[in-house]
């Protein structure tokens, strides 16, 4: 085994291999409720009730997650299993955290192209559509509360905010600027970001072997990561879609700080406007049913490649195509996952020490609140109203007279069913799938007219 992925503990006192993985299968199939929910039980399985991993160790270890780009609550997972049992052990953790949920949503897939034509099947979505706006501005008020502590906090989210939403900038261009800021800020600033001060004598220096060990997982992780694209550049070339699914998926894997809420507008805007793979109301429908499965909600790209490759099959057949366009998409988004696990795992121990890390951390946070909050504008304007303008300087604004008074009752039910009544997202998506069901096929659209 190489020496980047042998075990941090000692394996006499943990689990054995086959009873870990029945534990990791658990935790994959029960990981619902997006990330907070799904480290909350991954830290009741294995830091409360199990023991198998200390407290202090787990909270390093999530702190270290939140620093890498992808889905801390997987990452975190095959931490765990990489703690416990090296390779395999990472491998077996993060593989089950993705893959029931990886299953769910390729089924979903498959029913949501085979019955888009049909009326319930829209007025069904229309529910989803509308509860879907509003778990995303309860992410967007949950995330504001915690992290926006700070003036400087307050006004990165507010500049992330206006560069998306008012100039169109890109969305790894604001997270690229966040991370400097907050990186500059904690090196020389840190009380503007309310950080804890780091422990002043400096960190032990790294063992060699720390550095091999990241080297090994960079050169094996990075092979696989690449593999199936220098596959389908030998057997079909730069111009086929296969290729601009994982070239843009692997390029969102590096920039997916603060998970699926904060890079979905940018995801919604270059697979709409810049690709044309999807129509703006089929975005929404793809959060809403990667909110009804185990695993993180980055799944949601799952479906994107699944329909990209399903409307421009050629030369395979549309769902021979979609399956191929949705492996692919899961490859490149957590390949990169086990990349960054493997390669920064030997150097967590620094991590405490690291201000300007830390300070970049909070920066990104703090962006990607303005980031949610022009996703929830984009949602708002695309789910409420059917007609949409371009201003001059590039901003969408909606024909008030196109205004579905169906889809707005539908996101009250929703806000009050999450906010007043405080029900699990399941719950709320289930009740207004009905309602939509309801409402759509009772009546047409009721616009103002």
């Amino acid at each position: 085994m190489p020496p980047s992925l042998t075990p941090r503990i000692d394996p006499s006192v943990g689990p054995g291999f086959g009873e870990a993985v029945r534990a990791y299968a658990r935790v994959g199939l029960l990981s619902f409720g997006g990330p907070a929910g799904q480290i909350a039980l991954m830290h009741r399985e294995f830091v409360d009730e199990r023991r198998w991993v200390d407290e202090a160790a787990f909270l390093h270890a999530l702190n270290f997650c939140h620093l890498l780009p992808g889905p801390e609550a997987q990452q975190l997972a095959t931490w765990i299993g990489w703690r416990l049992h090296g390779l395999r052990g990472g491998l077996a953790a993060g593989l089950l955290f993705v893959l029931p949920g990886a299953a769910v949503m390729l089924g979903l897939s498959i029913l949501y192209v085979l019955a888009a034509d049909l009326d319930w099947f829209a007025a069904l979505f229309l529910g989803i559509k509308a509860a879907v706006l509003a778990i995303v501005v309860q992410a967007l008020l949950r995330i504001a509360a915690r992290a926006l502590k700070t003036p400087l906090q307050r006004g990165i989210a507010l500049a992330s905010f206006v560069a998306i939403a008012l100039f169109a900038l890109p969305f790894p261009l604001v997270i690229l600027a966040a991370l400097a800021m907050g990186w500059a800020a904690g090196r020389w600033r840190p009380h503007w970001l309310k950080l804890a001060s780091t422990a002043p004598e400096p960190p032990p220096p790294p063992r060699m072997s720390a550095a091999r060990q990241s080297l090994h997982a960079i050169l094996l992780w990075g092979m696989i990561w690449a593999a199936p694209m220098l596959l389908i550049l030998l057997t079909l070339g730069r111009g086929h879609v296969l290729w601009d699914i994982g070239a843009f998926f692997s390029q969102l894997a590096v920039v997916t700080f603060g998970g699926a809420y904060a890079v979905l507008a940018y995801m919604a805007q270059e697979a709409v406007s810049g690709f044309g793979w999807l129509q703006p109301g089929e975005m929404a429908d793809g959060l809403g049913l990667a909110e009804t499965t185990p695993g993180p909600l980055i799944l949601v790209t799952q479906f994107v490649g699944f329909l990209a490759a399903y409307r421009d099959a050629a030369p395979f057949t549309p769902f021979v195509a979609a399956l191929l366009g949705a492996g692919l998409t899961l490859w490149v988004t957590f390949a990169p996952c086990f990349l960054w696990i493997f390669t920064f795992a030997p150097w967590i121990d620094r991590l405490d020490r690291a201000a300007g890390l830390k300070g970049a951390l909070a920066a990104v946070t703090a962006a990607v609140v303005g980031v949610i909050a022009n996703l929830s504008l984009w949602f708002a304007l695309h789910v409420l109203f059917s007609q949409l303008i371009r201003s001059e300087w590039g901003m969408e604004l909606p024909v008030l007279a196109s205004l579905d008074l169906r889809a707005l009752v539908l996101a009250l039910l929703a806000a009050m069913l999450l906010f007043r009544l405080k029900l699990g997202i399941i719950a709320v998506l289930a009740i207004c799938s009905a309602a939509g069901l309801l409402l759509g096929l009772a009546s047409p659209p009721l616009d103002f007219a």
